[in-house]
């Protein structure tokens, strides 16, 4: 795997890690890798960050199976309306960088990619929710986002059974509304040990499939 810092375009000041697979090409749009997702961390103001061990998971799941994975840090924070802008500058540094693109989040992130797959202008692949949570922002919901995503989005929500944490019913009911993928989880909403790695095994199985396909 190759591991580059990227600075995301934009009017905030965006970090991000670019995890490659170690066979992907090099180079810009004329010699593109196949796929790459975009991957937001949890809450900010609650430690969330790209080095959030999830995200971490998720991007080596996918690189291990020859996608990339773009983990961002957010600039400073602003409610999630500047974030789900972070996450949608992202989506067009990749769109313009990679053949095909899926978004990722894990609690707060889920929200956000959710909220940036809805209102976005580049194509977006697939969208992957681990433990969403619903609420984000003042007047930002991910259930509702999900209602407004376009109706042939392939969707993957995963949710943990004795999650406590995160209020991911509406979202995982939304995600059910419109025929995505639903899996429940025996775990609370960290996903501690072996519960992450099987998690992340399961969303990059996804990503593979829709975004190779």
């Amino acid at each position: 795997m190759r591991r580059e810092t990227v600075l995301v375009p934009g009017a905030r000041r965006v970090e991000a890690t670019l995890d490659a697979p170690d066979d992907a090409d090099e180079g810009d749009a004329g010699d593109r890798v196949r796929a790459c997702v975009v991957a937001c961390p949890p809450h900010p103001e609650a430690g969330g960050s790209r080095s959030d061990r999830r995200l971490t998971a998720v991007s080596d799941a996918l690189t291990e199976r020859g996608v990339a994975c773009l983990r961002l840090d957010y600039g400073a924070w602003d409610g999630g309306h500047g974030e789900r802008e972070d996450v949608r500058n992202a989506l067009r540094w990749a769109s313009e960088r990679d053949a095909s693109v899926g978004l990722f989040g894990y609690s707060f992130g889920a929200g956000i990619a959710a909220l940036a797959a809805a209102d976005v202008e580049v194509a977006v692949g697939a969208l992957a929710l681990l433990a969403p949570d619903d609420a984000v922002g003042d007047g930002l919901y991910a259930a509702r986002a999900v209602r407004d995503l376009d109706a042939s989005l392939p969707v993957h929500a995963a949710y943990g059974e004795r999650d406590e944490r995160a209020d991911w019913r509406p979202v995982v009911d939304a995600v059910r509304e419109r025929g995505g993928a639903v899996e429940a989880l025996d775990a609370a909403h960290a996903l501690l040990g072996r519960r992450a790695t099987t998690a992340a095994d399961a969303i990059a199985a996804f990503f593979d499939r829709e975004l190779r396909a």
